[in-house]
């Protein structure tokens, strides 16, 4: 039978990582694989409407649920997701709610909500999107407020003057990841670079060589899915394989023990729900948002 890892924090909890229509950004990376484009009205009005209609099925159900908000675009800008964080976050059953950003939305409606305990922000710095100043700004209102959150930046070697900039000047008890750049090739990172940016993030060697995944034990499918604004649901967003629908299927009939069918995965969206890999046990509640708690934190 395939097992949790020791210090599994949410055994029993329901994780949904949750994309729906949204495909607008407010930003314009050249590295980001997105295809961004602007949202109609109409697709707004449609995405507000599945936002809601997840808060609504999430409110109803009596077992323990973290939600995580992947977007294509960027969401804390529009009203709809930062209604459904709060109705969700005040929620009993309700363990975490987190989403992607890149923080250039609006944070007021933090400021003492209740149940800002259970946000989690996965908050990513642009450089040449914004300035450092600003999203630093930003991370120390989250700070003031009591936010959890981490902090991570495309680890291209143009950024690297701002990635050492970026660590030195977050908290100490900020996480700062780092994705390896997907565009890159053998010898892209030299041994210096590779040497600086483990030393600033001690996963991203997994990061840029995930090991390899078929056959191996996953949480997914048996108690995290993936969730599209139809309800659509798939084990992870990696495998497209549909299991169901959230809103039309018993939920029993869904969820099993399944190991991974793809060679390899090398996003931590999905490699994080490894039973095989410790991360489960690293970032306990903050898995989602990619928040590794103080007293989990690795001493290397």
């Amino acid at each position: 039978m395939l097992t949790a890892p020791p210090g599994f924090a949410q055994a029993g909890t329901l994780s949904l990582l949750y994309r729906g229509t949204l495909a607008s950004c407010n930003y314009a990376c050249g590295y980001c694989p997105f295809a961004k484009k602007r949202d109609s009205r109409a697709a707004l009005a449609r995405d507000a409407r599945e936002v809601a209609r997840l808060a609504n099925w999430v409110a109803a159900q009596k077992r323990d649920i973290s939600v995580l908000f992947t977007p294509w675009g960027e969401a804390l800008v529009r009203r709809h997701y930062r209604t459904a964080m709060q109705a969700l976050a005040a929620l009993p059953h309700v363990r975490q709610v987190a989403l992607q950003t890149n923080l250039s939305g609006p944070l007021g409606w933090l400021d003492g909500m209740p149940g800002r305990e259970k946000i989690g922000l996965w908050c990513t710095y642009h450089p040449g999107q914004t300035t450092l100043a600003r999203f630093l700004e930003r991370c120390a209102r989250l700070d003031a407020m009591g936010v959890r959150y981490s902090v991570g930046v495309v680890a291209m070697r143009e950024h690297l003057d701002a990635i050492r900039a970026l660590r030195a000047a977050l908290p100490v008890h900020v996480y700062l990841w780092l994705n390896a750049y997907d565009r890159r090739g053998p010898g892209y990172y030299s041994e210096a670079d590779l040497a600086e940016l483990d030393a600033i993030d001690p996963w991203f060697a997994h990061n840029r060589r995930p090991s390899p995944s078929r056959g191996k034990p996953c949480l997914a499918g048996e108690l995290a899915l993936s969730v599209d604004g139809d309800g659509e649901l798939a084990r992870c967003h990696f495998v497209p394989q549909r299991l169901g629908n959230l809103y039309a299927d018993d939920l029993a009939d869904v969820l099993q023990e399944r190991s991974c069918p793809r060679f390899k995965c090398d996003c931590y969206i999905g490699y994080a729900q490894r039973k095989d890999l410790p991360f489960q046990a690293e970032f306990g509640e903050g898995v989602l948002a990619r928040i590794v708690d103080a007293g989990r934190r690795r001493s290397d």
